[in-house]
């Protein structure tokens, strides 16, 4: 004669179930009651108003705001003489600091001192500590980088 596959954990189990289900069967008959004495049907709604603000009523049509669509402009902006696009991308500094065995340094910029990462990857000629180099910048994931980097 076989053995029952019922254990104690497996009929705790299913007790939790029956209870979570009845315990649903009556929130859900006490909410249709709760609605039979109140007098409310369906779901209740609500409006935005012109200012964005959620409300039981439905908005004003005469506080609505007429938009021209033509108005509305989904582009790149336009860009003004003396913007970025004027600046020359190649920028000349000098090497501040490079370390060989790592393939990294760092070289400061000869126009605003600031000082910007290189990688051995982005070096078109081999440099050292205290070279005068040219090179372009581009954004990287700690800031921007020095690429393209050429001895002068």
């Amino acid at each position: 004669m076989a053995k029952s596959q019922q254990t104690f954990n497996k009929s705790e189990k299913e007790k939790k179930r029956l209870k979570k289900r009845e315990d649903k069967r009556k929130k859900m008959e006490a909410r249709k009651l709760e609605a039979k004495e109140n007098g409310k049907k369906g779901i209740e709604f609500a409006y935005v108003d012109y200012n964005g603000n959620l409300t039981d009523t439905p908005p004003d049509p005469s506080q609505k705001i007429k938009v021209d669509v033509e108005s509305i402009e989904v582009s790149i902006p336009k860009t003004m003489p003396g913007d970025k696009e004027d600046i020359d991308p190649i920028r000349k500094g000098k090497v501040s600091f490079f370390d060989t065995s790592k393939g990294f340094g760092f070289i400061i910029d000869t126009e605003n001192q600031e000082k910007y990462f290189t990688h051995v990857s982005g070096l078109l000629d081999e440099i050292a500590e205290g070279d005068k180099v040219s090179f372009e910048l581009e954004k990287g994931q700690r800031g921007m980088n020095a690429v393209r980097v050429k001895k002068e």
